[in-house]
C-alpha cells in the first residue's frame, strides 16, 4: 500500500482487534499502543509490535497526542489509526500526524473541527439542502434559552454546541423547568469537553435514530453504504443496531442516502464518516442531526449487507487511493443486527462491573460474527468503557437475523462478570421489538418501566 507500511493502531479493545485483523489481511505490520493496564491484552498479543504508552488512566495514556507521536516515530510507523473515541475526532492529532509526516487514518483535521462543533455543522447541512430541526444559534443565559425555546416550542433539548455521546443534553418539557435544566447542561458541557456552549433544538418525541455511512476519497469521489438504525438507546448510548433500518421505505431509504452524501460533497469529506438524522415517525420526514468524522461501533453491520470492509477502505483513502468500489456497485443483501454486550448489571441500573472473566464462550455459526478482545481470564479494567463484545447476525431478512441473534444470545457464555446479554434477550423477544414499533425512548418510557412492575428481574 502506497505510503504505509507500518501502522500504529492508537486505541484500545474490540476496535484494535478490529484494526488488527485488517492491517494483517492488507499485509501492513502493526504496532498498538497500550497503557500498563493492557499489555497483557489481546490486541498487545495479536500485534506484530507492542509499546507502552503511560499508566492506565486514559488521560495518562490514550488521551496524550505527543505520547501517541512520539511512539509512532519511535517505532517507525507510517500511518496512526484511532481507532474511535479517544484521539479519534480530534483535530490536534490529525495535525500533529501532518506536522511529524505521519498518515493520519481518518479525516482532514479542518473538518475534524468543522463537523465537530454541532452548530457549524447544522448550517453546512442547511446549505446542503437538508432540513434541520427547528433550533436556535448560540444561547448565552438562560433568558436567551428562554426565548428560543418559546420560539422553536416544547418540549425542546438543550444540546451542547461541542457535544457528543449525549453529554450536555437535557430534555426540557415546560418553561418552568428551564433554569435548573440549563445550569445541568452548561456545566456538564463544561467538565465533558471544556466548553460550556448550548443551544436549543425542538424535541421529537416519536423519533427514528438513522444514519449513513459514507466514505470519500481525495479524488472528490463520496459513495454511501445505506443507512444504520440506531434508535434503541438508552441516555443516548445505542444498546442495539440494525441495517437496514425496518422504518426506512426505498424511496425513503434514496432521499436521505442522497441527503448524506451530498453533506460530504459540501466539505470535500475524506475518509469514512456517518451523517445522522433523526426521523419523525408522526409525519415521515427526517432531519440532519449531526456527523461523526470516525469509524462507528457499529460499522459491522453495514459492512455485513454490503460485504464492504470499512477499515480496509479507510486505509485505501488514507494512502490516496480511491475505493474498492462505485456506487453502482454497492448492493444492499440480507438484514444485520448487532448488540453491544457491555460488561454492566442491568438488575442494577446497568452499574459497571470490573473484574475477571472467569469463562468466555462465544456462539459460532453461520450469519454470526463476534467482534471482541475478551478470553476466559481476561480482567474487564475499571478506567475504560466497559463494551465486552459486539455480537452481530446476518440473515436473509430480518426475521431470520431476530431468529438468529436469539440464538446467538442464549448460546453466548460468560461467567465472572454480570453483562448486558439478559436484557439483549428480553429485547429480542420483546413485540415491539420484532414488529419494528419503537423509537429513541421506547428503552427508557416502555421496557424498563414496563419490567420495574413485574416482581423478579427479567435481566438476570
Amino acid at each position: 500500500m502506497k505510503g504505509i507500511s507500518r501502522v500504529l493502531v492508537a486505541n484500545r479493545g474490540e476496535i484494535a482487534v478490529r484494526i488488527l485483523r485488517a492491517c494483517r489481511e492488507l499485509g501492513l505490520e502493526s504496532v498498538v499502543a497500550v497503557s500498563e493496564t493492557d499489555k497483557n491484552s489481546l490486541p498487545a498479543k495479536l500485534a506484530d509490535r507492542t509499546v507502552c504508552i503511560g499508566p492506565s488512566s486514559p488521560t495518562d495514556s490514550y488521551l496524550k497526542v505527543d505520547t501517541i507521536i512520539a511512539a509512532a516515530l519511535g517505532t517507525g510507523s507510517d500511518a496512526i489509526h484511532p481507532g474511535y473515541g479517544f484521539l479519534a475526532e480530534q483535530p490536534r492529532l490529525a495535525e500533529a500526524c501532518t506536522a511529524h509526516g505521519l498518515i493520519f487514518v481518518g479525516p482532514k483535521a479542518d473538518d475534524l473541527r468543522k463537523m465537530g462543533d454541532k452548530l457549524y455543522a447544522r448550517k453546512l447541512a442547511g446549505g446542503a439542502g437538508v432540513s434541520l430541526i427547528p433550533g436556535s444559534e448560540l444561547v448565552h443565559h438562560l433568558e436567551e434559552a428562554s426565548d428560543a425555546a418559546k420560539q422553536v416550542g416544547f418540549p425542546v433539548l438543550l444540546k451542547a454546541a461541542a457535544g457528543g455521546g449525549g453529554k450536555g443534553m437535557k430534555i426540557v418539557a415546560r418553561a418552568g423547568d428551564l433554569r435548573t435544566v440549563f445550569d445541568e447542561a452548561s456545566n456538564e458541557a463544561l467538565s465533558a469537553f471544556g466548553d460550556d456552549r448550548i443551544y436549543v433544538e425542538h424535541y421529537i418525541p416519536n423519533a427514528r435514530h438513522i444514519e449513513v455511512q459514507i466514505i470519500g476519497d481525495r479524488f472528490g469521489n463520496i459513495i454511501h453504504l445505506f443507512e444504520r438504525d440506531c434508535s434503541l438507546q438508552r441516555r443516548y448510548q445505542k444498546m442495539v443496531e440494525e441495517a437496514p433500518s425496518p422504518a426506512v421505505a426505498p424511496e425513503l431509504r434514496k432521499e436521505i442516502c442522497e441527503a448524506a452524501v451530498r453533506i460530504g460533497r459540501q466539505i470535500g469529506y475524506e475518509n469514512a464518516g456517518t451523517v445522522e438524522f433523526m426521523l419523525d415517525q408522526d409525519d415521515g420526514r427526517f432531519y440532519f442531526l449531526e456527523m461523526n468524522t470516525r469509524i462507528q461501533v457499529e460499522h459491522p453491520v453495514t459492512e455485513m449487507i454490503s460485504g464492504i470492509d470499512l477499515v480496509k477502505e479507510q486505509f485505501r483513502v488514507a494512502a490516496g487511493e480511491s475505493f474498492s468500489v462505485t456506487q453502482e456497485e454497492v448492493r444492499l443483501t440480507g438484514h444485520a443486527i448487532e448488540c453491544r454486550i457491555n460488561a454492566e448489571s442491568p438488575g442494577a441500573d446497568f452499574s459497571p462491573c470490573p473484574g475477571h472473566i472467569t469463562k468466555w464462550k462465544p456462539p459460532v455459526g453461520e450469519g454470526i460474527r463476534v467482534d471482541s478482545h475478551c478470553y476466559s481470564g481476561y480482567f474487564v479494567p475499571p478506567y475504560y468503557d466497559s463494551l465486552l463484545a459486539k455480537l452481530i447476525t446476518r440473515g436473509t431478512g430480518r426475521r431470520e437475523a431476530i431468529d438468529l441473534m436469539q440464538y446467538a444470545l442464549a448460546h453466548f457464555t460468560v461467567s465472572g462478570v454480570d453483562t448486558t446479554i439478559p436484557f439483549h434477550q428480553v429485547i429480542m423477544k420483546h413485540t415491539d421489538y420484532v414488529n419494528g414499533s419503537i423509537s429513541t425512548n421506547w428503552i427508557e418510557n416502555r421496557l424498563v418501566k414496563e419490567y420495574e412492575k413485574n416482581e423478579g428481574n427479567p435481566f438476570r
